[in-house]
């Protein structure tokens, strides 16, 4: 598919149409959330009347302005309909049946295994976030970067890079991250809202998490998992899991860490994060009907704890 086709066909229906509602992922992370809210102040710059539709998120990411626009539930009268950083129609968060109720569907995403399932699908698979990758739509459609909407790009750049470590950043990523702080975007700040700030909950479910790791294949994989009555016992709410799979991640000789969320009674979320250049987690969560990159990716299984795992450590293995 030509991207320089699709974006120019993205920018026409943005130009061209007034009522506007975006949407993202289920369990939205912070890109998620960022680009939703970077995108509805951008569209407001515009004059387009928008609505933003997302599943329940993280408290870290109530700093960010216009927050309190997000609402949980869509309606039926749209114009556009867009879905970001979410690769299949399958993980969109979309209760009430919206998306495909609009006259027209965009998706934009940095994940290689999108599915390309709306009318106009702008993929960046090579961008560290689709944070990134709206900042050059906002470029060709004249929108200002204002402080507020450069919080909400540099949450999800930071957040989907892991703090500019994975090899997507590129050199126009900091040059992104220098444009913000030109205006007055406090990347320190953000930072530290994400990655060195934990509720209780959050440390008391890393501990559990911790002293269940388990390595296997000569210690090259790292696995663990919370419950249901985990979550229950820590009084954990949206959010308090993330980060829990680096645990195995830093560990000296990992190259697969992995790790369960147990969401409902025998459904499990499971996260996959890759050290090695040679083992796309993609791949692994692809096995279960998931995706993601080549360093993180994820998926859902239903089932038992201990058969998630011995098929989870099965797939791994054969990647190893």
């Amino acid at each position: 598919m030509n991207s320089e086709i699709e974006l120019d066909k993205l920018i026409n229906l943005i130009n061209n149409n007034n009522k506007f509602a975006i949407f993202t992922h289920e369990s939205p992370d912070g890109d998620a959330i960022g680009s939703s809210l970077a995108l509805y102040m951008g569209l407001k710059e515009l004059k387009k009347e928008v609505d933003i539709i997302t599943d329940e998120y993280p408290d870290c990411f109530n700093f960010l302005k216009e927050r309190d626009k997000i609402i949980s539930k869509g309606k039926k009268d749209y114009d556009v309909c867009i879905a970001l950083d979410c690769a299949t129609e399958k993980r969109l968060y979309d209760p009430t049946k919206a998306f495909y109720k609009s006259i027209h569907t965009i998706s934009i995403d940095h994940h290689a295994s999108n599915t390309f399932y709306a009318e106009c699908n702008y993929v960046e698979d090579k961008s560290p976030a689709t944070c990134k990758t709206l900042v050059r739509i906002f470029k060709k459609l004249n929108i200002a970067i204002t402080k507020e909407i450069g919080e909400a790009i540099m949450m999800g750049i930071i957040t989907d890079s892991g703090g500019f470590r994975y090899d997507t950043v590129d050199d126009e990523t900091f040059e992104i991250a220098a444009e913000m702080l030109d205006v007055g975007v406090n990347i320190s700040n953000i930072y530290r809202n994400t990655f060195d700030k934990q509720t209780k909950s959050q440390f008391e479910l890393s501990k559990i998490a911790t002293s269940r790791l388990k390595f296997i294949n000569e210690d090259r994989i790292a696995i663990t998992y919370i419950t249901l009555e985990d979550i229950k016992k820590t009084n954990a709410k949206t959010g308090d899991h993330e980060g829990i799979v680096n645990i195995g991640r830093k560990v000296e000789g990992v190259l697969v860490s992995i790790f369960l969320r147990e969401t409902e009674k025998n459904i499990y979320k499971i996260s996959l994060r890759s050290n090695s250049d040679d083992i796309n987690v993609s791949e692994i969560a692809e096995a279960f009907d998931g995706g993601g990159h080549s360093k993180a990716a994820g998926c859902i299984i239903n089932g038992s704890l201990e058969k998630a795992i011995n098929d989870l450590i099965k797939e791994t293995n054969k990647k190893i």
